[in-house]
């Protein structure tokens, strides 16, 4: 098959080295893609987000199935685009996306459904969102109701905190018309866990579990980023714990978007928080997770491009997706200064040992040639992953292999899967 996959971070570098593995995939193209991308695949420079470039593509180079990446190119209807001139695609509905496009929704979704999460409010307006956090509590959790890349969250642990917030989200338009709504939440106290799977509208597949680190510095401080690490599985996310999510949390979401009109075809995202009242949704996205997508997918040990066509052909069934019972750290490698002002168009080295190491895979996310070098072209530059017996030699692994690669002003959290263990 000629496969399309749409993106150009570490998440797509993930996805295409996994369909590089399947025998049904002949040819795999990406738009636009990255310098790593570019070494496993053909890139083509389309934007994620231009939608009919990406339509006219698929068409013109007999793309016989696409694959979406990123939440901006769904909540645009690029799955709606393909669908509607007969194209097969992975990647739900416009609709179906708003669970992750408009957190006013997906709170709103829950509330409708019964599905445990913070309790909340919505505001429009800037005045009536300070007047509410000046009664409130604290910590509390404020969040832009569109797409932010993942960075439009902000824990403010007092008044001043969650004045700032909202001056900088809904008055000076930080994250643009995505802070137009924002939602309000109270703090949940517990353990992160993030839960992908595998949805085909009607049946619903978890993949392995994963923990994630969105803060920017050691100790979980400092400012939301997309993701600066992460490892799989998660320990405390057990059998029990797997069945109470499945019944409470995963088949209602599934079950109920469906009654709703919104069949959900894709990865669904559970951002989950373990409390002492039981597992609680904090977030949903309507795709894969990054950096939790490079660990998960390196722990597959099924056909990836067999899994999807049975999710657009609706006949998903658990026994297709099975798991290696290694386990596999990552560790995200940032521009200086990122999540804010960050600079590009710095010479990346690898060191040749990397070879050596056949446990490493590094997936590229802000890359891009330049003449032959490779260089910085985003925030989060590189996720350097390792798949070993258990997370704690994995953990050791990636922080040796980031050791053989260098540019300037690159800088990494060091205490990422720090202290995990099984007891």
């Amino acid at each position: 098959m000629r496969v399309l996959v749409i993106g150009s971070g570490g998440r797509e570098h993930a996805i295409i080295w996994k369909l590089n593995q399947s025998k049904k995939c002949k040819e795999i193209f990406c738009a636009p893609g990255n310098a790593g991308i570019s070494e496993i695949a053909k890139c083509v420079d389309i934007k994620a987000t231009d939608v009919d470039g990406l339509l006219a593509f698929a068409k013109e180079s007999d793309i016989d199935f696409t694959i979406i990446g990123p939440e901006d190119s769904l909540a645009l209807g690029t799955a709606d685009a393909f669908l509607e001139a007969g194209l097969k695609v992975y990647g739900p509905r416009r609709n179906a996306a708003i669970i992750e496009s408009s957190k006013a929704f997906s709170k709103e979704f829950m509330k409708r459904h019964n599905i445990p999460t913070a309790s909340y409010e919505t505001f429009d307006e800037y005045e009536d969102a300070l007047k509410y956090v000046k009664n409130g509590k604290f910590p509390c959790v404020i969040k832009a109701d569109g797409l932010a890349l993942g960075k439009g969250v902000i824990i403010a642990n007092n008044e001043t905190e969650a004045a700032n917030a909202l001056s900088e989200m809904m008055l000076n338009k930080k994250f643009g018309s995505a802070a137009n709504s924002v939602v309000i939440e109270e703090f949940l106290v517990g353990t992160e866990v993030t839960v992908l799977a595998f949805c085909d509208g009607e049946t619903i597949v978890p993949m392995a579990s994963a923990q994630d680190y969105k803060k920017a510095q050691d100790g979980d401080l400092g400012l939301n980023t997309g993701g600066m690490g992460s490892y799989s599985p998660s320990y405390l996310y057990d059998e029990a714990m797997a069945k109470v999510c499945m019944e409470t949390i995963f088949m209602p979401t599934i079950k109920n978007l469906k009654s709703e009109g919104r069949k959900f075809k894709g990865t669904l995202y559970f951002g989950l928080i373990l409390t002492n009242e039981g597992p609680k949704v904090i977030e949903y996205n309507a795709r894969f997770g990054d950096p939790e997508t490079q660990v998960v997918l390196s722990r597959l040990d099924s056909d990836l491009l067999e899994i999807m066509l049975a999710v657009y052909e609706e006949r998903l069934e658990p026994s297709m997706v099975s798991w290696k019972i290694q386990e596999a750290a990552c560790l995200v490698l940032a521009s200086g200064g990122y999540p804010e002002n960050y600079e590009k168009g710095h010479a990346i080295e690898f060191g040749e040992n990397l070879k050596n190491m056949q446990n490493i895979t590094v997936f590229h996310a802000g890359t891009e040639f330049k003449g032959e070098k490779i260089v910085t072209n985003g925030g989060r530059v590189l996720g350097v992953v390792a798949i070993s017996e258990n997370i704690e030699s994995a953990r050791q692994d990636v922080y040796e292999a980031a050791k053989l690669i260098n540019f300037e002003k690159m800088y990494y959290r060091k205490d990422i899967a720090k202290g995990v263990s099984r007891g």
